[in-house]
């Protein structure tokens, strides 16, 4: 293989990457909270003596990035939904017990009272703890922008847990619009978030415009065919010159 069925091969693996990111923002476009993902690709300059310009250059995936735009606010009137305005984040504990953190703040109580995602996880206090609502509170249940949880019959109930993750980007996505800590040293633990605003009977949507991601996905179809077609012309080509060589004389 030459040098340009190489290049071609890292345009079409690096724009087939692309492509799975992009088909998951769009298949999360109404999951609420959820934080779309970019990729970043650069060009890495090989010396070709055999080339024009003496180097070659070829696509390099350099890995994703998370977007922290925010989602649109959307208001729903259920006393138990909150929205996040700012950069803090939701944390969760999972039925597996694995600690998470996210902005779906589409929440509900399960049979025992706990406060809880429509996947299930528990919803954490600012001191890690899972938040259990009395049977009563609900007739009267207040959440102040602070994330305060109170009800007239029984006082303050727990301060919803809102973080702020400092190696943010370095987190692993889990599924369902949450984040889990890498399993590596050297990664500053989250810490609670005095900044960010909690909107009650609201939720955050998905920051994904689902117009602009299928013009992509449509763009990122046709730069793949190109690629794909360069490498077979590529191979016609080679091909042609062994059938050449092969041929008897005369």
């Amino acid at each position: 293989m030459d040098n340009t069925s190489y290049i071609s091969l890292s345009l079409a693996t690096a724009l087939q990457r692309k492509l799975d990111v992009t088909a998951n923002n769009m298949a999360n476009a109404s999951t609420a909270g959820f934080k779309g993902e970019r990729v970043v690709f650069s060009s890495y300059m090989h010396r070709d003596d055999s080339a024009a310009t003496g180097k070659t250059s070829f696509l390099v995936d350099r890995g994703s990035y998370l977007d922290e735009q925010q989602g649109a606010v959307t208001l729903t009137g259920n006393p138990l939904d909150m929205a996040l305005k700012g950069d803090g984040w939701f944390s969760y504990e999972t039925p597996q017990g694995q600690r998470t953190y996210g902005r779906d703040g589409h929440f509900a109580t399960d049979a025992q009272g706990a406060l809880v995602t429509m996947s299930g996880a528990r919803v954490l206090d600012v001191g890690g703890n899972p938040i259990a609502l009395p049977p009563d509170a609900m007739n009267d249940l207040s959440i102040s922008r602070s994330g305060t949880i109170s009800s007239l019959s029984n006082g303050v109930i727990a301060q919803i847990g809102v973080f702020t993750i400092p190696d943010l980007q370095a987190y692993e996505r889990l599924g369902n619009g949450m984040l889990v800590e890498p399993d590596r040293e050297g990664i500053r633990p989250p810490v609670p978030d005095g900044a960010t605003e909690v909107v009650q009977g609201a939720i955050e949507g998905s920051n994904i415009q689902p117009v602009v991601e299928m013009t992509q996905m449509m763009t990122i179809q046709k730069a793949y065919e190109r690629a794909v077609q360069l490498m077979n012309g590529e191979d016609e080509l080679r091909r042609d010159m062994l059938r050449r060589i092969g041929r008897p004389s005369g």
